[in-house]
C-alpha cells in the first residue's frame, strides 16, 4: 500500500479534493430527477411507473459494480477507475440530450448508478494512500461534507439554472463539469495500484454472503433508506408542491434539509451510539422518529417551518446508514469486516431501485404524479417499511440480550 509518507503533503490535498469533489459531482447527478421530473416526462412521455424505474435503475447500477470496482480499485488504483467512471457519469447524461425514446435514459441512468459507486470507493481508497490511518474518520467526515453540499445543491440552484437556462442547457453543464473532473482526474491523481491476494476473494464473498446474520441486518437498513434515496431524491418536490401546497422554488429546495441533517447527523447519531452502547438502539430509535416524521406530514397539514424542521430531523436519523454498514462489519471476523461493509453499503443501496420503483408505480396506479390522492399513497411505502425495519432491529436487540443473559 502505498503510503502517506511518501506522497508530498500538497499532492496528498490536491487528490483527496478532487476525489471530494466527484463524491459531490455524483449526488448532484443522483438527485437531478428530483427537479428535472417534469421535463424528463414530458420530453419522453411517460408515467410516473415508468420514470420510477428511470430514477431507480441508479441504484441497481451502484449496486452491481460495487464489489468489482473495489476490487479494481486495489489493482489499478483510482487515477484510471476513478476516471473511467467520471466518463460513464457523463456517457449516461447523453440520452436526455439526444434519445427520443425512454429506454435510451433508463440504460444512461444505469450508467450514472455505475460511474457513481466510484465515487465513495474512491474517497475510501484516497484518504488510505494520502493520510495516515489515524486521519481516516476525520477526512472521510469532510468528504461526506462535501458530497452532501452536492446533494443540497441539487435542489434549489438547479431549478433556479432550470428556469433560467432551460432543462437541456443544465444538462449540457453537468455532461462538461463532468468531462472537465475526469481530464483533473486522469492528469493530477497518481498512478498508483496495490494489489490483494486474489485467491481469497470469492471465498471472503461466500462467507459474507452466507452469514444470515449481516444479510439479514443489512435487509432491514436497506428499509429504511425510503426518506432519503425516495423522497429526498425525487419524490419530495413534486409532493410539497401537490399535497402540501408548498411553492415550487421553496418546495424544489426543502427536501435539501434531509441532506442538511444528515450531514451533521453523522457525528451525532455516532456520540449517541456511544454513549449508550448499542447501536442497535440507536439505529431502530431513528428508524422510530423518521416513521413518526413521516406520518406525521401524511396525516396533517403543517405550515413550511414545521415541515423544514422535521426535515431536518429525518436527515440526522438518515445518517444511521454509517452505523448499520459498521454494525454489520461486527458480525463477521476482523479479516472480512472491509468486504462485509462493502457489502452492507451494496445491499442497502439497492433498496434505492425497490422504493422508487414500488412508490413510482403505486402513484400509477392511483392516477399520477398530478392526483394528491396518488401522492399520498405512495409516500405511505416509506413509513410502513421504516416501521418494519424498526420491529427487526426490536428482535435484534432482543435476541442479543437473551445471548447476554445466557452468558
Amino acid at each position: 500500500m502505498t503510503s502517506a509518507v511518501s506522497m508530498s503533503r500538497r499532492v496528498a490535498w490536491v487528490v483527496w479534493v478532487i476525489a471530494s469533489i466527484f463524491y459531490a459531482y455524483q449526488y448532484l447527478l443522483r438527485v437531478m430527477p428530483n427537479v428535472l421530473l417534469t421535463d424528463i416526462m414530458r420530453q419522453f412521455d411517460i408515467g410516473a411507473a415508468t420514470f420510477g424505474q428511470f430514477s431507480g435503475v441508479y441504484y441497481i447500477g451502484y449496486s452491481l459494480i460495487h464489489l468489482p470496482l473495489g476490487i479494481m480499485l486495489d489493482r489499478f488504483g483510482p487515477k484510471k477507475v476513478m476516471t473511467l467512471c467520471i466518463l460513464t457519469s457523463v456517457i449516461g447524461l447523453t440520452p436526455l440530450l439526444f434519445a427520443h425514446h425512454w429506454i435510451y435514459p433508463i440504460i444512461g441512468r444505469f450508467l450514472i448508478g455505475i460511474g457513481s459507486s466510484g465515487a465513495i470507493l474512491g474517497v475510501f481508497k484516497i484518504i488510505r494512500m494520502t493520510f495516515a490511518e489515524k486521519q481516516f474518520p476525520r477526512m472521510l467526515s469532510f468528504s461526506v461534507m462535501i458530497g452532501l453540499i452536492g446533494a443540497i445543491y441539487g435542489g434549489g440552484p438547479v431549478s433556479y439554472m432550470r428556469e433560467v437556462l432551460g432543462y437541456q442547457a443544465v444538462v449540457q453543464l453537468f455532461a462538461l463539469g463532468g468531462v472537465a473532473l475526469a481530464l483533473a482526474t486522469y492528469w493530477l491523481v497518481p498512478g498508483v495500484a496495490t494489489t490483494t491476494s486474489e485467491s481469497s476473494v470469492l471465498s471472503d464473498i461466500k462467507e459474507v454472503l452466507g452469514n444470515k446474520k449481516v444479510v439479514l441486518f443489512c435487509l432491514l437498513s436497506g428499509l429504511m433508506v425510503g426518506p432519503l434515496e425516495g423522497f429526498a431524491d425525487v419524490w419530495g418536490t413534486v409532493f410539497l408542491k401537490t399535497v402540501c401546497g408548498v411553492d415550487a422554488p421553496l418546495a424544489a429546495s426543502m427536501p435539501s434539509l434531509i441532506f442538511i441533517g444528515m450531514c451533521f447527523g453523522a457525528p451525532v447519531l455516532s456520540f449517541i451510539a456511544e454513549k449508550i452502547g448499542n447501536y442497535l438502539l440507536a439505529i431502530a430509535c431513528a428508524g422510530a422518529i423518521m416513521a413518526l416524521c413521516f406520518l406525521s406530514l401524511l396525516l396533517g397539514h403543517f405550515p413550511a417551518m414545521a415541515i423544514s424542521v422535521s426535515f431536518i430531523i429525518v436527515g440526522v436519523c438518515s445518517a444511521y446508514q454509517i452505523l448499520a454498514v459498521y454494525k454489520a462489519s461486527m458480525y463477521v471476523r476482523e479479516q472480512v469486516a472491509g468486504l462485509a461493509t462493502a457489502m452492507a453499503n451494496m445491499i442497502i443501496m439497492v433498496f434505492g431501485y425497490a422504493f422508487h420503483t414500488i412508490m413510482g408505480s403505486v402513484i400509477h396506479a392511483k392516477g399520477g404524479p398530478t392526483e394528491k390522492l396518488a401522492l399520498l399513497a405512495g409516500m405511505s411505502v416509506i413509513p410502513i417499511a421504516l416501521l418494519l425495519a424498526v420491529g427487526g432491529f426490536i428482535g435484534f436487540i432482543m435476541q442479543e440480550r437473551k445471548v447476554q443473559t445466557s452468558c
